[in-house]
Formats: C-alpha cells, sequence, structure tokens
C-alpha cells in the first residue's frame, strides 16, 4: 500500500549554504538547460570572409546561406554579410550623393537604390521572415513540451498516491519512457521541471514496498550506471582541451538526469558529492582557461591598437617625390605585417579593431593616390580629356535636340570638375571656352523654359473656365458629355502641378452622367473610360499599369466572396427558397456578380489600349 501523503518539494530541500561544487554544479545545469532549447542551432557553418566580398558576391553568399541551411543556424553568417553590405553600400551612398550635389543637385532630393541593393532587402526580408516564424514555432514546440512533462509528473503523482499495485511498476516505466520521448522546455523551466519529476521519482522508489527485489535491483543498476557517469566525469579532468571536457561534462549532465533514474537513500548523498565534485574540477578549469584567454586577447587587442595607432600617426605629409612614397610604402607595409603577426583574434573580438585597422591604412592609401594622381605626368591626359570636352560643348552649344543635349551639357559638366588639373598655361584659356559654350547653351534653355512656361500658363486658365463651364450646365445630353471630354483632351495636357484640374474635371463630368438615363453598369464604364484617357493623355503609364493591377485584385476578391457565400449556402440547414436567409445569401451572391461584371468590362477596355 502505498502513502497517501504528498510530501512537497520545498519540504525536501535543506536550506544550506551554497558550496563551491553546488555553484559549478549550477553553472553546468543553466548551460545544459541553455544547449537542450538550442539542440536545432549547433551546427556551425563556416565563417568567410564577408568584408573582402562585393555587393553581388555578398547577395549570392545570402541567398546560398537561405536555401542550404535551416534558418536558425544562420544569425552569425547573416550579421557578418549585413555587416560588410551596410558599410560598402553607406560609403557608395555617400559618394553618389557627392557626386549628386556637386552636379547641382539639392540634398532633400537626393534618392539612390540599385538592383543588387533591391535584391538584397529581398533576401534580408526572407530571412527574417523565416527566423520570426522558427522562433514562434519553437516558442509553441517548447511550450508544448513543458505541458507534456507536466501532465506527466501529475500521472506520476497520482500513480503514487493512487496506483493499481498489480501494474503500478509498468504503468511507472510507461511514464519514464515518455517523459525521455519529449523534446525540451523552454531553458528557464528545464531544471525546476526535472527537480520536481526527479523528486517523484525517488519518492515511487521509496515508497514502493509490494515489489522489495525488484526496486532493489533497479537501485542497484541506477547506481552502476551513475558510478559510470561518475567515473567518466573524473576521467574528464586528465583532458587537455576544457571545451572539450566541458561538451562532455553537459552531456553527463544530460544522461545523469534524463537517462539514470534515482539509487537507495544510503547511497544518494555520496553519488552525487562524488559527481558534483568531478564538475567542481572541469568547471574550475574551465574558469581559469577562459580568464586566461580574456587576458591573452586584451593583450592582443592592446598591441594591435598600438599598430593603427602608429599607422594612424604616420606623418606623410613632407612626401613630395615618387621615392618618398616608396619609402613610406615600405614602412607601411612592416606595420601591417606587424599587426598580422600579432595573431588572430575571434570574430566578435577582432571586427572593431579590423575596422579602425583598415580605416588607417585606407588614410594612408588616400594620400598616397591623391600624390600620384596629381603627378605632372596625369596632367597631359587631363588636358586631353578636358579639350575633348570643350570641343563637344561647342558643338552642343546651338543644339535644338533639347533632351539629348541638355542631359550631356549636364553630364559634361560633372565629368569636367573629376578631371582634375591641367598644366597652368592652358587652365584660363580652355576654362574660357568651356564656360561660355556652357552659359550660351544653358541660357538659350532657360529662354524656351520661359515661352514654354507662358503657354502652360495659359492652357491652365483655358482649362479652369472649361470645368466652370461645365458646371455651369444644367442638362448634359450622353453626346454631350461625349463632346467635352473630347475638347478636354484637345486642349493639351498640364503640366504636372496642375494635373489636379482633371480630378476636377472627372467629378463635373460625373455629376452630369448619374442624371443621364443610363444603367449603373454603363455609366461606372464611362467614368472609367474617362478617367483611363485622362492617364493616356498625360502619357501616365505607371498609374495605368497600377489601375490593372488594382481591377485583377477587385476580380479576385468577388470570385472569392461568392463562392464563400456560395459555400455557406450548404451549410444551412433548411434551405428553402423562402428562407429570409437563404434569400440573403443570393442577393449577395447576385451584387457580387454584378459587380465582378463591371470590373471584367472595366479589365477588358483596359487590355484594349495599345500603351
Amino acid at each position: 500500500m502505498l502513502e497517501n501523503k504528498e510530501e512537497k518539494i520545498e519540504d525536501s530541500i535543506k536550506i544550506e549554504k551554497v558550496t563551491d561544487a553546488e555553484k559549478a554544479v549550477n553553472e553546468v545545469e543553466n548551460e545544459v538547460a541553455h544547449e537542450s532549447e538550442k539542440s536545432a542551432e549547433k551546427h556551425e557553418i563556416p565563417m568567410l570572409d564577408y568584408g573582402a566580398m562585393e555587393f553581388d558576391k555578398l547577395v549570392e553568399e545570402l541567398e546560398k546561406l537561405l536555401k542550404a541551411h535551416p534558418v536558425q543556424q544562420l544569425k552569425n553568417n547573416v550579421e557578418a554579410i549585413k555587416t560588410s553590405f551596410n558599410t560598402k553600400f553607406g560609403k557608395l551612398l555617400a559618394e553618389k550623393k557627392e557626386a549628386f550635389l556637386a552636379d547641382g543637385g539639392n540634398s532633400i532630393d537626393f534618392k539612390f537604390s540599385s538592383p543588387v541593393k533591391t535584391e538584397y532587402n529581398k533576401l534580408l526580408s526572407e530571412y527574417k521572415k523565416k527566423r520570426d516564424a522558427y522562433y514562434s514555432q519553437l516558442e509553441k514546440q517548447l511550450k508544448d513540451n513543458l505541458e507534456r512533462r507536466n501532465t506527466l509528473i501529475e500521472g506520476l503523482k497520482r500513480l503514487i498516491e493512487e496506483g493499481d499495485v498489480k501494474t503500478m511498476y509498468n504503468d511507472f516505466q510507461e511514464i519514464q519512457k515518455s517523459w525521455k520521448e519529449v523534446g525540451p522546455v523552454p531553458k528557464t523551466r528545464y531544471n525546476d521541471t526535472w527537480r520536481t519529476y526527479h523528486h517523484h521519482v525517488e519518492r515511487f522508489y521509496d515508497l514502493l514496498h509490494l515489489n522489495k527485489d525488484f526496486r532493489e535491483l533497479d537501485f542497484k543498476h541506477n547506481l552502476e550506471e551513475k558510478l559510470k557517469l561518475i567515473d567518466r566525469a573524473e576521467a574528464l579532468d586528465n583532458i587537455q582541451d576544457v571545451n572539450l571536457a566541458f561538451k562532455e561534462l553537459q552531456e553527463l549532465h544530460r544522461l545523469w538526469k534524463e537517462d539514470v533514474g534515482p539509487v537507495g537513500k544510503e547511497h544518494r548523498e555520496d553519488v552525487w558529492n562524488r559527481f558534483s565534485e568531478a564538475t567542481k574540477k572541469v568547471h574550475d578549469r574551465r574558469h581559469i582557461h577562459f580568464k586566461e584567454l580574456k587576458s591573452k586577447y586584451h593583450d592582443m587587442i592592446e598591441a594591435k591598437l598600438k599598430v593603427v595607432e602608429e599607422i594612424n600617426n604616420y606623418d606623410a605629409s613632407g612626401n613630395k617625390t615618387h621615392n618618398d612614397w616608396q619609402k613610406s610604402i615600405v614602412e607601411i607595409e612592416a606595420l601591417r605585417k606587424k599587426y598580422f603577426d600579432i595573431g588572430k583574434l575571434p570574430y566578435s573580438k577582432s571586427e572593431a579593431v579590423w575596422q579602425q585597422f583598415k580605416a588607417a591604412t585606407k588614410r594612408f592609401n588616400t594620400e598616397k593616390n591623391t600624390f600620384y594622381k596629381s603627378e605632372k605626368s596625369a596632367q597631359s591626359d587631363n588636358l586631353k580629356k578636358k579639350m575633348d570636352l570643350v570641343e563637344l560643348a561647342e558643338s552642343l552649344k546651338d543644339s535644338d535636340d533639347w533632351d539629348e543635349s541638355t542631359n550631356t551639357m549636364k553630364r559634361i559638366q560633372s565629368d569636367w570638375k573629376k578631371i582634375g588639373h591641367v598644366p597652368r598655361k592652358y587652365s584660363d584659356e580652355i576654362w574660357k571656352r568651356f564656360k561660355n559654350a556652357c552659359n550660351h547653351y544653358f541660357d538659350r534653355l532657360h529662354e524656351r523654359k520661359n515661352e514654354a512656361n507662358k503657354e502652360q500658363l495659359v492652357l491652365v486658365e483655358a482649362k479652369k473656365e472649361f470645368i466652370e463651364g461645365i458646371k455651369a450646365e444644367e442638362n448634359l445630353t450622353l453626346e454631350n458629355v461625349e463632346e467635352a471630354i473630347s475638347k478636354w483632351r484637345s486642349l493639351g495636357a498640364l503640366p504636372r502641378n496642375a494635373r489636379h484640374l482633371n480630378e476636377k474635371f472627372n467629378k463635373a463630368i460625373d455629376a452630369h452622367l448619374v442624371k443621364l438615363d443610363m444603367g449603373k453598369a454603363d455609366i461606372e464604364l464611362m467614368k472609367f473610360k474617362n478617367i483611363i484617357n485622362g492617364y493616356l493623355a498625360q502619357e501616365d503609364y505607371r498609374k495605368l499599369d497600377s489601375e490593372q493591377l488594382f481591377i485583377r485584385r477587385k476580380i479576385d476578391e468577388n470570385v472569392r466572396e461568392m463562392q464563400q457565400l456560395e459555400n455557406n449556402l450548404s451549410f444551412i440547414s433548411n434551405a428553402t427558397e423562402d428562407n429570409p436567409l437563404v434569400i440573403g445569401v443570393r442577393n449577395g451572391i447576385q451584387e457580387f456578380k454584378d459587380g465582378l461584371d463591371i470590373w471584367q468590362l472595366k479589365l477588358d477596355y483596359l487590355k484594349k489600349l495599345d500603351y
């Protein structure tokens, strides 16, 4: 017969001073809990030198990672790719903006993107969606596993209190089997859940009087298994690789908890103390190892930063000749070698130092390149390039091909700024010729734009008056409406800043359409054609494409709604035709059918257009 009174865990725990061995055990068990939750993330993907890759290669590697590996294993590699890509793109963006401003643009108007950036953003978004979905599912799975384990604990408690003597041991074994099959639980609940379970397992064995021989045999087997684990734990002290030893120790703790049952009361404290002491030895060695590593890395970082400081402080301002620069290159190369000879650091610790090192060497290289670009040997090439631009500007100064010539003149002005110095004796002469040609062209362009602006003002006023005239009419026939639409288009296309008048005109026409003796679909289609023809007149093809996409979505929505309503009919138990619910559903279906007809007519009209 089993005891009915349940011993609470809190009552079985003695309040004692936590020993060093217990601290070590707690730390290892916390690691076990953490690793159990991250079991699917353990596979390590090789870390490539993403900092040395160009945009296309970074995007290619990101795509490969997403296709070849589970999303939970990608974090470190994706972060490294992001760092490299964002750094490079930030630099490119700064260069593009500088060129834009140099070309006379306003900072607020600057925009820049590229196909590779678009593809990168798409892949990054895909990664984030997959990652969020994975961790959402993982969180649910961990909670489900915790619930299953708590259910098993409750089952074990009921078995202790109410179990059938004939079947209780088999029932207990089933609970143990199910416990081992349950996956990981949230790391914050791992140890508490296991302790609760283990407490009741020990209660079961302590209260099992009906088959003492079997219990003792089980205790003996568990003792043998735990002594084997202790021997393995004590042997870890002889393994030189502390990381390997600690990983093995984590596995031993997992086996101790998950695979091996309790031992007799007379052995429990002794075997646990031996296991705890063995744990403490590995734990202490690991702490010493990491302390030494931390000190070593700190010294390496300090040494590397000193080299970076030497490069930053290197003064090349006195270099005047090719030989001066060659000497400096040798000296900087020696400092680079010194930096690399210090040794490699883990990525997490090396990145900040590496960025400082790259910035320092880049500063030197920039100074060196500036010198060589300013050499007189390059000035003759610059003169030839600028003379080509002068001749091109003079050939275009009287051109009437305004679009093409304006783009070319703006481009060559930008090119002129980028070329650099020419021999002094030619500098003033070629600049004067180039400036005069550019000024002549742009003076003509501005004069033409002023004339065009006057014409546009006249057009805007004419269209405003036309709108007011339409509003003043009381009864327009269908023929009158069509004539008004035709007249509106014949007046000409509005400038961008006055296109809101198109909407006012459409509203005025719509007000007359609703008064005509026309069906709803005909009115709706005529309104639509009026708007679409306005887009055509303005050559606003983007809006035409958007309109077509919108209509296709509306068609899909109507079809889905109709299908849903038709499906709903099948669930109505008394589906007679005079049933108010059936009537309502059928009316709804007809409304969607009518709407679908109108949307289809609009789509057919758009398909016939040639734009």
